[in-house]
């Protein structure tokens, strides 16, 4: 959704009032999204089956009604035809209590690895690079999962050689459970 908010942003020197209207739709998802923060998951999914879907069965209608009066390669054109096409996608959070209404959180957790990229190009070789996105990746796990990355890193070279190699799926930060492996 975030990505659609985007869209209509850009859209606001282009065609200001259907694009202030699509971000005042979205604005009042996202304060839904606002009061559904503290509730169990059962009772976001109901929260958001009230009160979500209804706006977005209207906001659906009004984007294809729209679609047909704006030029397609203008931006409100552009922001109409993205959010149409994700469409699916969009929604899908409605449909179960876990789901976020975007994928914001996981893009600033996975920031630093795509900005590693680059850096992966000096890393020597291929293998290298490899191994170091390997890295980049249980750490990024490790910070998911509210562990010490270091603590993670010295408990697994200390002890690996114990684990039996049907077991070391366990080692993996999503798994590792510190208070037990410490």
């Amino acid at each position: 959704m975030a990505h659609a908010r985007r869209y209509f942003e850009k859209a606001l020197d282009n065609d200001q009032k259907r694009a202030e209207y699509a971000l005042k739709v979205i604005q009042s998802l996202y304060a839904i999204e606002r009061e559904a923060k503290e509730l169990t998951r059962e009772e976001r999914q109901q929260l958001r089956k009230d009160q979500a879907t209804p706006i977005l069965d209207v906001w659906k209608e009004w984007l294809l009604s729209e679609q047909g009066k704006v030029a397609p390669k203008s931006s409100i054109g552009k922001a109409i035809a993205y959010t149409l096409n994700l469409w699916n996608r969009l929604v899908g959070y409605t449909k179960d209590g876990d789901y976020l209404i975007d994928n914001n959180r996981i893009e600033n957790t996975i920031r630093p690895l795509a900005l590693g990229r680059k850096n992966y190009l000096f890393a020597g070789s291929h293998n290298a690079a490899q191994r170091a996105a390997m890295m980049y990746s249980f750490f990024a796990t490790c910070k998911l999962n509210d562990i010490e990355p270091y603590q993670w890193l010295k408990y697994v070279l200390d002890n690996i050689q114990e684990w039996k190699m049907t077991d070391l799926h366990k080692l993996l930060p999503n798994n590792w459970i510190p208070e037990i492996n410490s």
